[in-house]
């Protein structure tokens, strides 16, 4: 998966070539090739929590490319922010955010959103099913 230099339509216009990341088609694979019990996704041990956000990513990734049918791509903003991926859909590049607890709080969308304020926004957590509607 690439990262994107400009958030806009059409996306791989904008690829950053030199800069990737790979991930598994396959999370459950990527957890035994790991050696890490299934129980790893719900736990708060701090020595896991690295790899722990990557399975997630790995496993929201892996739904979002066939919900979407596209290849999603990154966005960073030096070291300020990163958003873990862009999807175009139609004329819409939508943000998603994914937290490996029920932490939601994060830098990275609130300052995507200031930057190119999308329609739509959507952050992945342990917590709860919800829909905030700005008006």
């Amino acid at each position: 998966m690439f990262r994107n230099e400009k958030p806009t339509i059409s996306l791989n216009a904008y690829d950053d070539l030199t800069a990737f990341k790979i991930y598994l088609s396959d999370v459950g694979l990527l957890r035994r090739m790991a050696k890490v019990s299934p129980s790893t996704i719900v736990l708060t041990s701090s020595v896991l929590t690295e790899f722990k956000r990557a399975l997630i990513q790995n496993y929201i990734l892996q739904s979002l490319f066939v919900q979407f049918q596209v290849i999603p791509r990154y966005w960073t903003f030096g070291n300020m922010a990163e958003v873990d991926f862009l999807l175009q859909e139609e004329n819409n590049i939508i943000p998603v955010e994914v937290k490996s607890d029920e932490n939601v709080r994060g830098k990275s969308l609130t300052f995507y959103n200031k930057q190119y304020a999308p329609a739509l926004r959507l952050r992945y957590s342990l917590k709860n099913l919800k829909i905030d509607m700005v008006c």
